[in-house]
């Protein structure tokens, strides 16, 4: 199937300012066009812009997501020093880690510090917050 980038815009959920970005960036491939000049995107595109939005989400640059891409094109000049790349991404998906379970405990504290009423008058919760 073949979309009109207005089309892939709604069906990836970004607008069509961003898939031409990421073209100019090189993210995704330079689509075919119609006679009259319409840019039509094929079904790759689209789940090419899903990875790169759903890496978005998780943390990765759009440098990043390119670098990332290298390896799925095959593409030598991108994959150069991809190990020290991925040891490095993978340290700070650990201190991430990290830091969301810290984040976790403190919040598992607060919640038990709740009592079960729900009252706006004494809640532990946001005092210890002002207090912190």
């Amino acid at each position: 199937m073949k979309y009109r980038i207005g089309e892939l815009a709604d069906k990836c959920n970004v607008n069509k300012e961003t898939i031409r970005y990421y073209e100019r960036k090189g993210l995704i491939k330079e689509p075919s066009r119609t006679k009259s000049g319409y840019r039509l995107y094929s079904e790759e595109t689209v789940k090419r812009i899903g990875f790169i939005k759903r890496m978005q989400e998780l943390g990765f640059s759009l440098s990043e997501i390119h670098k990332l891409l290298g390896v799925v094109d095959k593409d030598e000049v991108r994959c150069a020093d991809m190990y020290s790349f991925v040891s490095q991404k993978i340290g700070e998906v650990q201190q991430r880690i990290k830091d969301l379970k810290r984040i976790e405990n403190m919040l598992n504290k607060l919640k038990e510090s709740c009592p079960n009423e729900e009252q706006l008058h004494e809640c532990p919760i946001i005092e210890s917050l002002i207090d912190d």
